[in-house]
């Protein structure tokens, strides 16, 4: 099989779909076909790419191919280069109605990895995971970038300097992610999440869990969650959560917020009169910010100070660890492209497989998610 690489023509993406080493595996049974550039973002060269088994092509070779790896959906140009048939994979945003239709109707069997059920079976697979992995460790160095004091505890000659308060918003792997690494520069840290298991894994790395009682079997139920996902929370609850973020977001120094619902708005969790309730010069990194924030005074793309807090929307930090975060993405690819592609390496699409089944978004001119 023909299987190719394009550059993603996406602005800020940094990312790409193979690296040398899973080209390496690849190219041993299927031509691999990468456009002339795609990984220079992410610190791999052409090169690299024709060292591995790669054949380095233009912009409009590079689309002739029977399976297509991609970090961002296709554009309406680069659709218009793929033949009907043609198998896609990526981050496709499978909640874009309208970006799904586009694909059916160009004919393309698209396959969004978001999609990725959270089984144990596909969790070399998750894309979000070992993104969001990155995300959360990218966050806390934003932040300590950002944040005008120290973020451990030091002892000198001229006085004490005390640790910094990082209150970590959502409790997911980015969350985990940035406890961790917060907790290695010395910070000194608080969490909370609606879902009450995570309280062990908050504390397994040394911080300490806000807990928002549960008045409600309902709220009980509720925060257990869907597939590894949050669900949103009834009004009560959230409101006494608000209330107690309030409190502890006062004495914080940096806050890092990572909630997200698929498919849904962010959840608005630091609300403006917290912000105003905050110390001067400290941090908010929104990693929500581009579903709309967990704090509405986030702006997308940017760092904005308001009521003296320094608030950083910087959408998709993974893309500024763009080496890693291409070597892990590219791994999640190649492990999906297995599935796909049987012993004798023809291409079969079984759609029982319930992996198949929760990506599979059109084939066949058929749109399966609308």
């Amino acid at each position: 099989m023909r299987i190719s690489v394009p550059a993603e023509t996406r602005p800020g993406e940094t990312r790409v779909a193979a690296t040398p080493e899973t080209v390496k595996k690849l190219a041993a049974k299927h031509q691999i076909l990468v456009q002339a550039g795609a990984g220079l973002a992410a610190s791999v060269t052409d090169e690299a790419y024709a060292a591995a088994g790669a054949q380095i092509v233009s912009g409009s070779e590079v689309w002739a191919a029977d399976v297509i790896l991609k970090v961002r959906a296709p554009n309406a140009d680069e659709r218009a280069l793929i033949k009907p048939g043609t198998v896609v994979i990526g981050m496709l945003n499978p909640f874009d109605a309208d970006n799904n239709a586009a694909m059916a109707t160009a004919g393309l069997q698209a396959f969004a990895l978001e999609a990725v059920p959270r089984i144990t079976r596909a969790q070399s697979m998750d894309v979000l995971s070992s993104q969001a992995n990155i995300a959360g460790y990218k966050a806390v160095m934003v932040a300590a970038n950002t944040y005008q004091r120290f973020m451990p505890m030091l002892m000198t000659a001229a006085g004490t300097v005390k640790a910094a308060r990082v209150l970590i918003m959502g409790v997911g792997v980015a969350g985990l992610q940035a406890i961790a690494t917060a907790k290695r520069l010395g910070a000194v840290i608080e969490a909370s999440d609606v879902r009450p298991p995570v309280k062990e894994q908050v504390e397994s790395l040394g911080a300490k869990f806000i807990d928002v009682p549960y008045l409600t079997d309902e709220e009980k139920e509720i925060a257990q969650g869907v597939g590894g996902y949050a669900r949103p929370m009834p009004a009560d609850w959230m409101r006494r959560q608000a209330e107690l973020v309030h409190e502890r977001a006062k004495l914080a120094d940096v806050i890092i917020t990572t909630a997200l619902i698929p498919g849904r708005p962010a959840p608005v969790l630091i609300s403006e009169d917290t912000v105003k309730a905050m110390k001067p010069g400290s941090v908010i990194v929104d990693l929500a910010v581009s579903q709309g924030g967990n704090c509405p005074l986030s702006e997308l793309n940017k760092t904005v100070v308001k009521h003296g807090v320094h608030i950083v929307g910087e959408p998709d930090l993974a893309t500024h660890v763009a080496a890693d975060a291409s070597a892990l993405y590219a791994r999640n690819v190649l492990d999906f492209l297995k599935l796909i592609i049987d012993k004798e390496d023809k291409l079969v699409i079984d759609r029982e497989d319930e992996i198949i089944k929760a990506t599979l978004l059109c084939t066949g001119g058929e749109l399966l998610r609308k």
